[in-house]
């Protein structure tokens, strides 16, 4: 690839980038009031983190049930109150656990 392709790609992802950050503001000058858009703006990032790491947690391990295991170790003590490093200790252990139980009852040939 050539300098000046790279450089176009690099000037058409800032654009997009600052233009995602600009338009927001300069449409919505006033203070939002309506309560439900107040409600489904407050949402959005844990949808956005949801959508991007959930199918990395069901595709990171070696089996499907070792990272399911995890992943309902992590909403357990998460729903719990337990702090994050609790939560992912206890989802890297769980995860752990059953990868090394799944080769002695024959459902993970390792």
């Amino acid at each position: 690839m050539n300098l000046t392709r790279v450089l176009v790609c690099v000037a058409i992802m800032a654009g997009v980038t600052y233009l995602v950050r600009m338009l927001p503001l300069a449409i919505f000058r006033k203070k939002i009031r309506n309560r439900f858009v107040i409600s489904f703006l407050s949402y959005v990032p844990y949808a956005v983190l949801a959508a991007m790491t959930l199918p990395d947690i069901l595709y990171s391990t070696a089996s499907m049930l070792s990272a399911l295991a995890g992943l309902i170790t992590a909403v357990l003590l998460a729903q719990r109150g337990k702090g994050l490093l609790t939560v992912a200790l206890g989802a890297v252990a769980m995860v752990f656990l059953v990868e090394r139980l799944l080769p002695l009852v024959g459902l993970l040939n390792m």
